[in-house]
């Protein structure tokens, strides 16, 4: 059955328009990252594998094909002024392609060339130094912190091997099977988890009184004008059965240290499918309800993706909630079920 599926997306696949690929390196992607990469799925536009790239070396829209479609990933990583450009020529080759989890300003460009943007959740940013976890409302995440550290926990960032890779592995793979989808994670708008850091990324460890590891958290830069300005949350894993307390603590530790560098803001990532209102643009009441039905639904949430749960923990950080859309000509039942394919979501 899997092989006849495969054959069948290769058809399909082949029947996609035809698009002209970048050749574009990955020093000279991540050198353009540094320059344009400002939102939160910048750096896994530049790193992630099976990516193909649309674009020049002034600038690269990201994207992937699934059943004979184009979709794009997030944002162009291109200067303001020729995002509009970029993304018109990307529409017109790639005919009509879809893109998800994208800004306000590349939502207000594809709007202008006749899309529906829905939409597809929210960002939680904290914006530095000004989120300080002052105040009541802040009050459990500073008292996880104080709880490890009470206990006898390490938090520490990992920037001289202070962790073995052979235990950052055992830690994913035991975090991977307590998941409600062991057997694959999700894909596209998440990448790999990589044993080790890729170039520019930061991780933060967890270490128990004893020494050993218990959880793990890496961030991605955020930069523009060639310097980094912020980070945002890439991966999380940790010990089946640690402490509660495990992911906040090292999330404000992390964010603490980001702050006392003078770094502008960290983004704690998509909470998909949450807050469905408006999106402020034309777009497609049938998907806004059907966005806003999946996240209540207690048979996806029990079983194909904890959607509460992701925007429960990032609403404890009380950040800034800033809208992700996405965009298409059509929302056809046959394109989402490409994407949520794409996202291996299904």
């Amino acid at each position: 059955m899997g092989s006849l599926r495969k054959s069948i997306d290769r058809f399909l696949d082949n029947r996609a328009p035809a698009v002209p690929r970048a050749n574009l390196s990955l020093a000279k992607r991540l050198e353009m990252l540094a320059q344009h990469g400002d939102f939160s799925l910048a750096y896994s536009t530049a790193t992630q594998p099976l990516l193909s790239y649309f674009g020049d070396e002034n600038g690269y829209v990201a994207f992937q094909t699934m059943m004979g479609r184009h979709y794009a990933l997030a944002d162009p990583v291109v200067g303001d002024a020729d995002r509009s450009a970029l993304i018109c020529r990307f529409v017109e080759v790639a005919d009509s392609p879809w893109f998800v989890q994208i800004g306000e300003a590349t939502a207000k460009i594809l709007s202008g060339l006749g899309y529906q943007v829905s939409r597809i959740g929210y960002d939680t940013r904290l914006p530095l130094p000004a989120h300080d976890f002052s105040g009541k409302p802040n009050e459990t995440v500073r008292y996880s912190e104080r709880w490890l550290i009470k206990k006898g926990f390490t938090l520490a960032e990992d920037t001289d091997n202070l962790v073995d890779a052979d235990d950052v592995r055992r830690l994913s793979d035991e975090w991977r099977a307590g998941r409600i989808v062991a057997r694959r994670e999700m894909a596209f708008l998440n990448r790999p988890f990589p044993i080790l850091p890729g170039p520019g990324m930061r991780r933060f460890v967890l270490l128990d009184p004893d020494g050993k590891l218990t959880a793990v958290l890496d961030f991605d830069p955020i930069s523009k004008g060639g310097k980094v300005t912020g980070y945002t949350t890439a991966f999380k894993r940790k010990l089946a059965g640690a402490t509660p307390h495990a992911e906040i603590g090292l999330t404000k530790f992390a964010v603490d240290q980001f702050r006392k560098e003078g770094l502008s803001s960290v983004t704690l990532g998509l909470s998909p499918l949450a807050d469905m209102a408006p999106s402020g643009f034309p777009e497609s009441a049938f998907w806004r309800g059907a966005f806003s039905r999946a996240f209540d639904s207690k048979l996806v949430n029990r079983h194909r993706f904890n959607l509460q749960g992701q925007a429960a923990f990032k609403r404890r950080f009380h950040g800034v909630e800033e809208p992700a859309y996405i965009a298409f000509r059509r929302g056809t039942a046959s394109g989402m079920l490409a994407l949520l394919r794409l996202l291996k979501a299904i």
